[in-house]
C-alpha cells in the first residue's frame, strides 16, 4: 500500500516587473514515487486553464533549502533564511515563485517519515528493465 502526503501551500509569483502574485499550490509526495515530489497548481492560475503538475527529485528540493541546486527544467535556491526560491524554466519562458522555507522544511520533514533519504527503492520493474537493457554489460 503507497503512502501520500498533501500539503497545501502558498507561493508569490514574482513577475518580470518585481511584482508579486498569491498562487495557491500544493506539495505533494507519495511512496509510489519516492524519489520525487510533486507541486501541483490549480487551473486558474495556470495558463491552459488545468491543473498542471511540476515533479522533480526529492533531493533537489533538500538541497535547494540550503544552496542553489539544480541546472536544468527546475532550479531551488534559498533567499534569507525565510524564504525559498524555486524556478521552473521551459522553452516559452521562466516562473520563479517564492515559498515560505518553514513550509518547504516541514514537507520534506514529512516525507523523509515515509521514506527516509537513501531508503528509496526504484522498484522491481525498473531493476528488470535495467537488468534486461544492461544485460551481461557490467
Amino acid at each position: 500500500m503507497h503512502v501520500t502526503l498533501e500539503q497545501p501551500t502558498g507561493a508569490r509569483l514574482i513577475t518580470a516587473a518585481d511584482q508579486e502574485i498569491a498562487i495557491p499550490a500544493t506539495l505533494r509526495y507519495t511512496s509510489a514515487d519516492p524519489l520525487a515530489v510533486h507541486i501541483d497548481f490549480p487551473p486558474h492560475v495556470t495558463l491552459d486553464g488545468e491543473v498542471t503538475t511540476w515533479t522533480f527529485a526529492r533531493v533537489l528540493l533538500s538541497e535547494g533549502l540550503r544552496a542553489r541546486a539544480g541546472v536544468g527544467r527546475v532550479r531551488v535556491r534559498p533567499c534569507g533564511s525565510s524564504h525559498t526560491y524555486v524556478e521552473f524554466h521551459v522553452p516559452e519562458g521562466t516562473a520563479v515563485l517564492r515559498f515560505g522555507s518553514a513550509d518547504l522544511f516541514r514537507f520534506l520533514a514529512r516525507t523523509f517519515t515515509v521514506i527516509a533519504p537513501g531508503e528509496e527503492t526504484v522498484g522491481a520493474e525498473l531493476d528488470q528493465g535495467l537488468v534486461a537493457l544492461f544485460r551481461g554489460r557490467v
